[in-house]
């Protein structure tokens, strides 16, 4: 049966996760506890937003559902108290009066999802699903920023960047990497790397930096857009191409315009937004992304394992691709930490319905392990070294066999 009075439920079969339930009207609250324990989770229940706030700082748990309105301490307030020392955990919260001001805090507080009681049974189940798998690619972010992360390089002073910037622009070109199937032995899409000729910026990190510093990341982006805009005619079947788009771009509203030189292939593109700018600094993430999907658009979350770790990112983002970073890939077959991790997220996005792309392969050895570990999508100098025009694919079978 459901926990009650703060004590832990037992439910039967595998456990999927641990809950952490708050409503301060005990009949909705056995109800909910007793659809999720009869659906697999370990759930317990507090009555109130200040008891659950002292019991998250004891206890983890995998997802919280709770209600807006109670005594003590309302549900908003508790999410905040729960995000001073928990920025992963997902927050689902509930309110039976529903307004617009309790939904825009919920949500800027990072609340995960805003029901409305009643909430149908299997609504609720699949809602908590999703949130038990978002927790899990979180937790994973996190541990691999800690082991894998490396620093980027200092960009020295303004003066001298502008100086440095200004002739990263003036030898800017695009060129392009394709990603592979390795189950299909084709070529999935091509993604387009910026290069330049200054020595101190052309990692696209540095870049990317200095662009921010300077606050020309818009100028940066639209010449991208523009540069890969002209050769899209060109790209090879089966016609799809990744851009990269820093996070602080979705505020450039020529991003969004009907006119911009990107939006009339937007179908056959698919946005990559880098994780090393935190979401939070952006107004209406989800919205934006929204409008870029009705133009035809698809996402993709960039470098899983080298940026901001959290659940934000998938979240907002919703993507349809993840691409994995080259840090998690490199050495693969000697590492039974980095298997561990990449055979979770392999796992986590097949049951979220989301692509997998690993970067950085450079050997057979790190493909097979990859293979082997339930991937497909692969990128890397194994199969072909970024060019101008659309390079082909050497794709080698494992051991020798198709």
């Amino acid at each position: 049966m459901e926990g009650g009075g703060g004590q832990p439920a037992a439910g039967e079969g595998e456990n999927l996760g641990k809950i952490l339930l708050v409503d301060d009207e005990p009949a909705i609250a056995r109800g909910y506890a007793r659809l999720l324990t009869l659906a697999g989770y370990h759930v317990e229940t507090a009555n109130d937003g200040k008891e659950a706030a002292a019991r998250t700082r004891v206890c983890s748990y995998d997802v919280i559902v709770s209600d807006i309105t109670m005594p003590e301490m309302s549900g908003l307030a508790f999410l905040r108290s729960v995000r001073e020392h928990d920025l992963d955990v997902p927050v689902i919260l509930m309110t039976g009066g529903p307004a617009i001001e309790s939904a825009m805090q919920a949500l800027e507080h990072g609340a995960l999802r805003y029901l409305i009681k009643p909430v149908e049974p299997k609504h609720l189940e699949e809602v908590v699903a999703r949130a038990v798998r978002l927790h899990k690619m979180a937790k994973i972010k996190r541990e691999a920023l800690e082991l894998f992360h490396l620093e980027g390089k200092h960009l020295g002073d303004r003066a001298g960047l502008e100086v440095r910037f200004a002739n990263a622009l003036s030898t800017l070109w695009v060129a392009y990497q394709p990603i592979v199937s390795w189950s299909g032995q084709n070529v999935f899409a091509y993604e387009a790397l910026v290069r330049n000729e200054e020595v101190t910026l052309r990692s696209p990190q540095d870049l990317f930096e200095a662009a921010e510093r300077l606050g020309r990341l818009r100028e940066l982006g639209r010449i991208i857009r523009d540069r890969v805009a002209g050769k899209v005619g060109d790209l090879p079947p089966p016609g799809l191409v990744f851009v990269n788009v820093h996070a602080l771009e979705l505020e450039d509203d020529s991003l969004y315009s009907s006119s911009g030189s990107l939006s009339a292939h937007a179908g056959r593109v698919i946005l990559e937004i880098t994780e090393r700018a935190p979401l939070e600094r952006i107004n209406d993430v989800s919205g934006r992304v929204a409008q870029l999907r009705a133009m035809g658009y698809r996402i993709a979350v960039d470098d899983l394992g080298a940026g901001y770790a959290g659940l934000t990112s998938f979240a907002q983002l919703e993507p349809e691709v993840v691409k994995v970073d080259m840090s998690l890939i490199r050495g693969l077959d000697r590492s039974p930490t980095k298997q561990k991790l990449v055979h979770s997220i392999v796992g986590l996005c097949r049951g979220l319905g989301i692509q997998m792309i690993a970067e950085g392969i450079e050997t057979e050895e790190e493909r097979d392990a990859l293979i082997k570990l339930g991937g497909d999508l692969c990128q890397g100098y194994l199969f072909a070294r970024p060019g101008r025009a659309f390079p082909s694919a050497v794709l080698r079978p494992i051991n020798g066999a198709r």
